[in-house]
C-alpha cells in the first residue's frame, strides 16, 4: 500500500536537485534535459494550464521533447470510445486507465496503434506536478526497458497521458493474481528480473541519474512476449551529483519497498532503488507479495521474513514460489538469492550497482545447468502393494504357462493382461521414452522434447 501523505506542494520535494538554479548548466552541447529552461519550473507555483503549457512548450522545443504529441480531450473521447467501461484496464494512485486504438491518419506523425490513456484523478495519492513530471522524464528519455510515452492531454482541469499499450499488462498481476496454471516459468521470471534491471541501470547512468523512488511489481509493464517495461515515473527525481543523497522530509513510495535509510532519515539515492530491486527480486523467488497482511505477523513483512534465509542454501528451496514445481535452475536459484541478499544489504555503500546486477542476471539466464529432468511419480498405494506381493508370487506360474499347449494361449493372455495392468497401477517412476510415447511432446519444454523424441525414434 502506498504511503499517503497529505498533498505539499513545496517544489523542493518536486524538482530534481539539478534544476535548482545554481545548478543550471549553459552548454549548448549538453544533453537535452539541459537545454530547457528550467527556471520557468521553478516559479511555477501553480496548477493553471498556461504556466504548465510554458513549461512544457520548452520540453516540446528541445531535441528529444519534440515527439510528444498534444491531444485535445475530445480526441481522447474518440480513441477511448468515451471511455467507456469495455475499455477499462484498471486504476492506481495516479487514476484510472483506459485502453484506446488510434486509426490510421488520426494525427500527422502517428501510425496506427493501441494506446493506454491514463487519466489523473485530482483526489487521488498523485497530482499535477506527478503528471509534469511524467511528461518531463519520459518527454526525454528513451530505452527498450521504459514504457513510450506517445503524448499528453492538459485542458482546464482535464490531465491526461496516453502510452503504448502494453499486453501483457503489469507484473503484480500477473505473478499474484493471475491462475496457478499459467503462472511465470523460471526463464521469463529472469527475464523479467534481467530487463527491469537494465531500465534501472539505464536512469542511473544517465547523463544526470535519475532516482526511479517508486520501483516495484505494479509498475513493471509486459509485452506479450514479456519484455518489461518499467512505468510511472511521477516520483521520480534527479541523483545528486557526487556521492551526495538527496533528503526529503515527505517520504514517498510503496510500503514494503522503501529503502531502510530512506524511511528513517529521508536519504535517497541510487542505491534506494537497489534496495526496492531486491525486494522485487525476492517477490520473484518466493512468489510472495512485499507486505502480505493476510499471512503471520512473522511473515507479513517478505524482507524481514526472507533475507535472512537467502544466504542458507539448503533452506532456500524451503522458500522457492512452489508454483513452479521445482522447475528452476538450482545454481540460478542461489545466484539470485546471492544478488538479492547483496541489494537488500541495510548499508547503501553495501549494494551493488545496477550496471553490476544486469551482468550477474546476465550469467544467471546463460548458465547451461537448467531444469531437472521432468518425471511423473505415482505413489502406491495399500491396494497395490498387496497387489505387488501377488504379482510376484503368480510369475512363476505365468512362466510356467508359456510353455504348455496353444489351448491355453488365450488364459495366457488373461494373466498377462492381469499382470501388466497390475504393474501399471503400481509403478513409481515412468521413464522419459515411456511419458513420450503416452504423452506427445507437449509436456516437455521444447529443446527437452526434441531430445527425447530422438532417444525414442532410436529404440
Amino acid at each position: 500500500m502506498a504511503f499517503s501523505f497529505r498533498k505539499f506542494f513545496s517544489l523542493k520535494f518536486f524538482l530534481p536537485s539539478c534544476l535548482k538554479p545554481k545548478k543550471l548548466l549553459t552548454n549548448p552541447k549538453s544533453h537535452a534535459s539541459k537545454k530547457i529552461s528550467l527556471r520557468r519550473i521553478l516559479s511555477l507555483t501553480d496548477m493553471s494550464v498556461r504556466s504548465s503549457l510554458s513549461v512544457i512548450s520548452d520540453l516540446s522545443n528541445s531535441c528529444n521533447g519534440s515527439h510528444l504529441q498534444i491531444f485535445t480531450f475530445k480526441e481522447l473521447e474518440e480513441i477511448t470510445q468515451n471511455f467507456t467501461k469495455g475499455n477499462y484496464l484498471g486504476e492506481g494512485g495516479f487514476g484510472p486507465v483506459f485502453k484506446g486504438f488510434i486509426e490510421g491518419n488520426f494525427k500527422p506523425g502517428l501510425k496506427p496503434q493501441q494506446v493506454a490513456v491514463k487519466i489523473l484523478d485530482l483526489d487521488g495519492s498523485q497530482g499535477h506536478r506527478e503528471w509534469l513530471a511524467e511528461v518531463f522524464f519520459l518527454g526525454q528519455l528513451r530505452h527498450q526497458n521504459l514504457v513510450n510515452l506517445i503524448g499528453y492531454c492538459l485542458e482546464d482541469e482535464q490531465r491526461l497521458l496516453v502510452y503504448e499499450y502494453m499486453e501483457g499488462g503489469n507484473l503484480e498481476n500477473l505473478l499474484f493474481k493471475g491462475c496457478y496454471v499459467s503462472n511465470l516459468t523460471w526463464l521469463q521470471r529472469m527475464k523479467i528480473a534481467l530487463g527491469s534491471a537494465k531500465g534501472l541501470a539505464f536512469l542511473h547512468e544517465a547523463e544526470k541519474p535519475i532516482i526511479f523512488r517508486d520501483f516495484k511489481a505494479s509498475n513493471i509493464l509486459l509485452d506479450s512476449d514479456y519484455n518489461p517495461k518499467l512505468s510511472d515515473f511521477g516520483l521520480a527525481i534527479d541523483c545528486p551529483e557526487g556521492d551526495e543523497s538527496h533528503i526529503t522530509t515527505r517520504i514517498m513510495g510503496t510500503e514494503g519497498y522503501a529503502a531502510p535509510e530512506y524511511i528513517m532519515t529521508g536519504h535517497l539515492s541510487t542505491m534506494s532503488d537497489v534496495f526496492s530491486f531486491g525486494v522485487f527480486l525476492l517477490e520473484l523467488l518466493t512468489g510472495r507479495r512485499a507486505v502480505d497482511k493476510s499471512r503471520p505477523s512473522r511473515e507479513q513483512n517478505l524482507v524481514v521474513w526472507g533475507r535472512h534465509l537467502l544466504k542458507d542454501h539448503h533452506k532456500l528451496e524451503k522458500i522457492i514460489d512452489p508454483r513452479l514445481e521445482g522447475q528452476y535452475s538450482n545454481e540460478g536459484a542461489k545466484k539470485v538469492a546471492a544478488i538479492a541478499y547483496q541489494c537488500l544489504s541495510h548499508h547503501p555503500k553495501c549494494r551493488p550497482t545496477m550496471n553490476s546486477v544486469v551482468k550477474d542476471l546476465e550469467a544467471v539466464i546463460d548458465m547451461k545447468e537448467f531444469l531437472s529432468e521432468p518425471f511423473v511419480y505415482i505413489a502406491p498405494s495399500e491396494d497395490t502393494k498387496r497387489e505387488d506381493e501377488v504379482e510376484k508370487k503368480t510369475n512363476k506360474d505365468v512362466v510356467v504357462e508359456e510353455t504348455k499347449p496353444k489351448s491355453h494361449q488365450s488364459e495366457r493372455k488373461g494373466h498377462r493382461y492381469r499382470v501388466s495392468l497390475s504393474r501399471s497401477r503400481s509403478g513409481a517412476v515412468h521413464s522419459d521414452t515411456d511419458l513420450y510415447k503416452n504423452l506427445g511432446s507437449s509436456f516437455y519444454p521444447p529443446k527437452q522434447a526434441a531430445a527425447v523424441a530422438a532417444l525414442v525414434k532410436s529404440t
